[in-house]
């Protein structure tokens, strides 16, 4: 039973909050974002997910803490992602890192970013990313839903992906970089 929930909370935070391309009924538009994510996983090309750094922003934590945080979170990850007719990016992934405190963290996801030009290979992206993620704070590893605003700077397969996660004095307002190499051609 637990784990139907938690497929429900997943497909149900996923679905919530991608872009709504069908008009009509809820089915439709559930259908549609649906087709995002598994057009993701079965079109999508591989990638490579490696997590670079978590700012801890220094407004909102003292310097000993910040010193006592990870901020080189050891992971991986992989995904699969596609670039739309429109030239968004539509993505899933999964990945396993540490945490501020040391421990395991692990995530799954759908991303979603929509690019400028600022080169000839290369551009910028905002968007969001949106998921589940499990860690030791929170319900000891209980999957907990997530949708954060999100940026990347891309230059031919590699791309630098940032996401934020707000809070208050002493917790959140961290940006989490992750490094990615797509194995495809660029689009």
């Amino acid at each position: 039973m637990k784990t139907t929930i938690r497929l429900l909370a997943a497909i149900a935070t996923i679905a919530a909050t991608l872009p709504a391309y069908a008009e009509g009924s809820l089915g439709d538009w559930f259908d549609s974002a649906w087709n995002n994510v598994t057009r993701s996983y079965d079109e999508g090309t591989g990638e490579l997910l490696i997590p670079t750094y978590t700012w801890h922003l220094p407004f909102a934590y003292t310097d000993e803490k910040i010193n006592g945080y990870q901020n080189y979170p050891y992971g991986l990850g992989y995904g699969r992602g596609r670039f739309d007719e429109k030239g968004n990016y539509h993505g899933v992934f999964a990945m396993g890192f540490q945490d501020s405190h040391f421990l395991p963290e692990w995530m799954v996801g759908y991303s979603w970013k929509t690019y400028w030009p600022l080169g000839e290979e290369l551009k910028g992206g905002l968007g969001f990313v949106t998921g589940l993620t499990a860690r030791s704070d929170y319900g000891h590893y209980t999957p907990v839903p997530f949708i954060l605003p999100a940026a990347s700077i891309e230059y031919g397969r590699w791309s630098l992906d940032a996401a934020y996660v707000p809070g208050g004095k002493g917790n959140g307002n961290v940006i989490f970089f992750v490094n990615k190499w797509r194995f495809g051609a660029n689009p």
